[in-house]
């Protein structure tokens, strides 16, 4: 009897329906503590009945009702990479907009996706304008345990190979946290409608590359920040250093499901909530000029100031190649709060805001390669 390690899994993200009528594989490189389940909704019936001759009836029943959707999370590193495709571009892709991917010929890895997504010689760009959408792009997400390919480069179910497949994924929630002795981290979580056991998978022609090298991660501790702002009534650049942070891009997806008597319902298809980005930055209470101490006395004394807006950038890695910038132009901060420990520091809470209440400009993900 065979049994099946996590650290032998490899995870495929495979794009449907896209614009060359083509289907698209990424490899996607998973840290561990990846998951995925799929749970029952059912009803109970119960009897609650008086005393009779023959006593009191106080059984139960159970109806399968529906499926609930799939839940999946993994964890992959943040990869630049400017030769061609990150690894984790499927799931940003997917993330900002209803997507779909053109592979070229020539080379065959060399295609393009049809919103959110700018290349150019040295960086890779995701945007929201094309966000403002009621269901977002999917894609299949297979988790191949035992993760050997046959000698074609492909896989299939049986002996120590088991393929399971999440068919209609979206992606719901990616954060990054800023562990100061870290390497940049993207945290994804996503639905599905169901979970099946597959035969094959072909993955010969997989996406993504450098996914076996080390040298495109990046290290937290070069992360620094820019923050301007007019809060105090005249513009103002603050220097703050960080010593740690995060921050939250949610779809606030729902899945619907159908409620037909007489069957066990499956997921019909997801629909796109509010969307929320926001964190958490930490630093010491710094004195100097322009600095946290400063930051919080604005932001207190700053009464007829409805929603403050700071233009801020958090640069994870630094600015040069090989480095993650989060671009937020209309960041609302709350005021900070102090935690007491052998060095006071301070914990600032923001929100990514757009320009307008239909704007779709909250943030901009730039990769450096």
């Amino acid at each position: 009897m065979a049994l099946h390690f996590s650290r032998n899994t490899r995870v495929f993200a495979v794009q449907r329906n896209t614009a060359d009528n083509g289907d698209n594989i990424w490899e996607l490189p998973v840290l561990d503590g990846f998951s995925f389940s799929q749970a029952t909704n059912a009803s109970e019936i119960t009897l609650n009945e008086m005393e009779s001759d023959s006593g009191s009836r106080r059984a139960r029943q159970m109806f399968n009702d529906s499926y609930a959707p799939a839940d999946w999370s993994f964890s992959t590193y943040v990869r630049p990479n400017t030769a061609g495709h990150c690894a984790e571009e499927c799931l940003w892709a997917n993330f900002v907009a209803a997507n779909s991917f053109a592979a070229d010929a020539t080379p065959a890895d060399a295609g393009v996706w049809a919103a959110g997504v700018s290349v150019s010689s040295n960086t890779h760009t995701y945007d929201f304008d094309e966000s403002n959408k009621a269901a977002l792009g999917t894609f299949d997400l297979f988790f191949v345990l035992g993760g050997q390919p046959d000698t074609d480069g492909s896989f299939a179910t049986g002996g120590d190979v088991t393929i399971y497949k999440i068919a209609d994924c979206v992606s719901n929630e990616v954060g990054i946290d800023f562990d100061i002795d870290g390497i940049a981290t993207l945290n994804w979580s996503g639905f599905g409608k169901i979970i099946t056991e597959e035969a094959s998978l072909d993955a010969t022609a997989a996406l993504g590359r450098n996914t076996g090298s080390s040298s495109n991660f990046i290290r937290n501790r070069l992360t620094t920040l820019n923050l301007a702002s007019d809060v105090s009534g005249s513009s103002k650049t603050y220097a703050l250093t960080l010593t740690g942070g995060s921050i939250t891009f949610s779809n606030n997806i729902t899945f619907l499901t159908p409620e037909t008597l007489g069957i066990v319902n499956q997921p019909l298809g997801h629909v796109t909530g509010t969307r929320s980005i926001g964190g958490s930055l930490t630093c010491y209470l710094d004195t100097a000029s322009d600095a946290s101490r400063d930051l919080f006395e604005d932001l207190i004394g700053a009464t007829t100031t409805i929603t403050n807006s700071f233009d801020m950038a958090i640069n994870v890695g630094g600015t040069g190649d090989l480095s993650l910038t989060l671009d937020i132009p209309t960041a609302h901060l709350e005021i900070p709060s102090h935690s007491i420990e052998d060095v006071i520091s301070t914990e600032i809470n923001f929100h990514a805001l757009p320009s307008s209440i239909d704007g779709t400009n909250e943030a901009t993900v730039i990769y450096r390669g």
